[in-house]
C-alpha cells in the first residue's frame, strides 16, 4: 500500500489496476452504524414500521434509483427525487407508511440527511420568540434532502400559515427534494384549505396515495 493511502483508497487503486470499476461493486445493505442512526431518529412507536402499500414501495424504489454517489468510494445519497402525498382519514396508517418508507431507504443502504416533523410542530417552531431564528429553521427544513411532513392541513388556516407552507413547499418543489407528506384532508379539499399556490405545486410534485379503512387506534384500544 502506498504511503498516504487509506484502506478504501488502496482497495480502489487495486481494483482499477485489475480493470474493475469500484463503483460497480454490489451494495451489501446498510452499515450497522447507518441503520442505528436512522432508528435513533424515528419515534419509538414507528421503529418497527414497514412498507405495506405497493405505491409507497414504488416511491421508495424511485428515491433509491435517483440517489447519487458524491464520489466513487462513497455510499449513494439522496439528493433529488420524487415526493409522495399520503391522504386519508385519521388512524388509517399514513404516518406508519411514511416512517416505513424512511426505514426502507435505510435498508437500501442510502446515506441521507432527513427530518421529520408535524406541520403543527413546525409552525410552533417558526413563530417568533426570544432567542429563536425562524428564518434559519425554515431554511433548514426547506433544504434538507428528505423531509417527512406529517398532518399537513391540520393546523388552523391563516395568512401566516399559508405563507410559511408556501415558502417551504415552493423551495422543495423548485429543487426537486423528496418530501413525504401526510394529510387528513380529502384530495378534493387541498386547494380550498391550503390555497391555490400550494395545491398546484403539490399536484405536480407528488404522487398521491389514498388510504382508507377503520381508525386503527380506536380498534386497538377496544
Amino acid at each position: 500500500m502506498r504511503i498516504g493511502d487509506g484502506p478504501l483508497r488502496a482497495v480502489q487503486r487495486i481494483l482499477r489496476a485489475r480493470g474493475l470499476d469500484p463503483r460497480a461493486l454490489p451494495e451489501t445493505g446498510p452499515e450497522p452504524d447507518l441503520a442505528r442512526r436512522y432508528e435513533a431518529r424515528i419515534p419509538p412507536r414507528y421503529r418497527g414500521a414497514a412498507l405495506g402499500h405497493p405505491a409507497v414501495r414504488v416511491w421508495a424504489d424511485q428515491v433509491v434509483a435517483a440517489a447519487e454517489r458524491p464520489n466513487p468510494g462513497a455510499r449513494a445519497a439522496v439528493t433529488t427525487g420524487p415526493s409522495l402525498l399520503l391522504a386519508g382519514p385519521t388512524g388509517v396508517g399514513k404516518t406508519h407508511e411514511a416512517y416505513g418508507a424512511v426505514r426502507a431507504l435505510a435498508d437500501a443502504g442510502l446515506a441521507v440527511r432527513w427530518e421529520a416533523t408535524t406541520a403543527a410542530d413546525l409552525y410552533a417552531e417558526l413563530r417568533p420568540q426570544p432567542g429563536s431564528d425562524p428564518e434559519r429553521v425554515l431554511a433548514r427544513v426547506s433544504r434538507v434532502p428528505l423531509l417527512l411532513l406529517d398532518d399537513l392541513g391540520a393546523a388552523r388556516s391563516s395568512e401566516w400559515v399559508e405563507e410559511i407552507t408556501y415558502r417551504l413547499i415552493n423551495r422543495r418543489y423548485n429543487h426537486e427534494l423528496p418530501t413525504l407528506i401526510t394529510t387528513n384532508l380529502p384530495i378534493r379539499d387541498l386547494r380550498a384549505t391550503l390555497g391555490d399556490r400550494i395545491a398546484s405545486r403539490l399536484a405536480e410534485m407528488t404522487d398521491r396515495v389514498v388510504l382508507d379503512g377503520a381508525d386503527r387506534r380506536r380498534r386497538s384500544a377496544a
